[in-house]
């Protein structure tokens, strides 16, 4: 990969036109490991008018055509997929273990989800004398997220292009370099010139530009509920559509029948993994409250056995945050909780022992937390467990609601019909029973301020589609 220092756009690697740089830093060793050029407001002009121009011939293309396009997308991802993995690892500190069981293969995931729903979606519907016509939207933005960086970037770029829409994509400038191989994917795989282009930048820089771009006709964002806002905020300027999906704080309920040693150890566990960077991650376990204490001490024992180290020892399981800026927030909340009384059973402030250097931090579980706490209302992104104690189910549901979230929701049970009677009372866009897991078949997305978008397979696709009504059409 020689790109760095260039965008995709217009079926080629050019250079940009301002001059700013930045480098991207390994969290693990602190150290830079490529430098990346910076767009501006420029760079996104002449994507934009690469992605308008392809439009016109592009969005007309076959739904059979565009399927066949995602079917050569997956063929060249299937054969960069270590590398995807490689640099995943190094540029946000995944374990390679992770990295190549999940990380990378969420990207594919999408992609073949994408194109069993460009090959059954239906465009089109007759009511009585009208046709209802579903054509693309037009030109996307796409901003992406650095912690499942290629799991987000195709659960947008696959359904636009099922779609046939065309696109600007602006990954995360933390962690870059995996959308520049992914823009290589899509070179090789002979998607047509101006379909597919890719501007690195800022957010308040490239992000601004594409959001409130009159060129680009919807923006698919992933992130934080703050940045998202400013994403809306622009956006508002040209009334496009914009499709949201946001920040988390997922609760877990745990019933009294459910079988606490193996459920609680699963899902401190699950918090933790990817070092609790995951926005759907079950950060709120919520527990009888005659059983805190047994529920704390399996919880305790659990994250003390997690190994923390170099992402690419194959015997790490969670490896050190993407950077500083997170390392930072993620200590001010552990303090916080500390401060605010919750009950801190293992982990706490600062790195791990032996650790000097890297964005490494301890799992971290406070029990005896109260759901007005900061460390249970505010998205901490980080492999920090609040345990919160519920009288009874009634109780669980309201404490589970009480969020200004509703991205993901956690049930566990004895009994499957208990833990469906409370999962659908919970507010919350994807609700899982008895430890199921994400499933890219069904949609993914939340309530509140979680977002308002829906992503995967046919519901991913619907998003980046308009509807129309051709009146008359099947007139005798």
């Amino acid at each position: 990969m020689s790109n760095h220092l260039k965008f995709y756009i217009d079926g080629e690697w050019v250079d940009p036109i301002g001059k700013e740089t930045l480098e991207v830093i390994n969290p693990a060793t602190e150290e830079p490991i490529a430098t990346i050029a910076l767009g501006n407001a420029e760079d996104v002009d002449r994507a934009v008018a690469a992605a308008r121009k392809a439009f016109e011939s592009f969005s007309q293309t076959p739904q059979e055509e565009r399927a066949a396009l995602l079917d050569k997308i997956i063929e060249v991802y299937k054969s960069r997929i270590g590398d995807i993995a490689a640099i995943v690892s190094q540029e946000m500190g995944a374990p390679i273990n992770l990295a190549n069981a999940a990380q990378a293969p969420a990207g594919l995931g999408h992609l073949m989800q994408a194109k069993a729903a460009a090959e059954s979606f239906a465009f089109y519907e007759d009511v009585g004398t009208a046709r209802i016509v579903r054509e693309a939207i037009g030109v996307c933005g796409l901003i992406t997220p650095w912690n499942w960086p290629l799991n987000q970037i195709a659960a947008k770029v696959g359904p636009a292009i099922a779609a046939g829409c065309t696109m600007v994509l602006k990954p995360s400038e933390i962690a870059p370099l995996n959308a520049l191989i992914f823009a290589e994917v899509m070179h090789d795989a002979g998607v047509p010139a101006g379909v597919f282009n890719l501007v690195n930048g800022d957010g308040p820089t490239v992000g601004v530009a594409m959001s409130s771009h009159p060129g680009i006709d919807m923006m698919s964002f992933t992130g934080s509920t703050r940045a998202g806002i400013s994403v809306a905020q622009n956006a508002a300027t040209s009334v496009k559509r914009v499709a949201q999906e946001l920040g988390g704080k997922s609760p877990n309920v745990i019933l009294d029948d459910a079988d606490f040693p193996k459920i609680v150890a699963r899902d401190t566990f699950g918090v933790c993994l990817n070092t609790g960077q995951s926005c759907n991650a079950p950060t709120r376990m919520l527990v009888p409250e005659g059983r805190m204490q047994e529920a704390a001490a399996i919880a305790k024992a659990t994250a003390d056995t997690i190994k923390v180290g170099d992402p690419s020892s194959t015997d790490t399981q969670i490896g050190p945050l993407v950077s500083n800026v997170q390392f930072e927030k993620v200590q001010a909340l552990i303090q916080k909780g500390i401060d605010e009384g919750a009950k801190l059973e293992t982990g706490g402030v600062g790195r791990p022992d032996g650790m000097n250097r890297g964005y490494f931090v301890k799992p971290t579980i406070f029990s005896n937390v109260d759901n007005s706490m900061s460390i249970a209302q505010e998205e901490i992104f980080g492999p920090v467990l609040s345990l919160i104690a519920y009288k009874d189910e009634d109780d669980a549901v309201r404490i589970a609601n009480d969020t200004a979230y509703g991205l993901s929701a956690y049930v566990s049970s004895g009994e499957l019909d208990n833990a469906i009677r409370v999962g659908e009372q919970i507010r919350a866009g994807n609700v899982h029973l008895n430890g199921a897991g994400v499933n890219p078949g069904a949609l993914f997305g939340g309530y509140k301020q979680s977002g308002n978008g829906r992503e995967f397979s046919k519901w991913g696709l619907d998003e980046f589609l308009e509807t129309k009504a051709l009146l008359g059409y099947n007139a005798a």
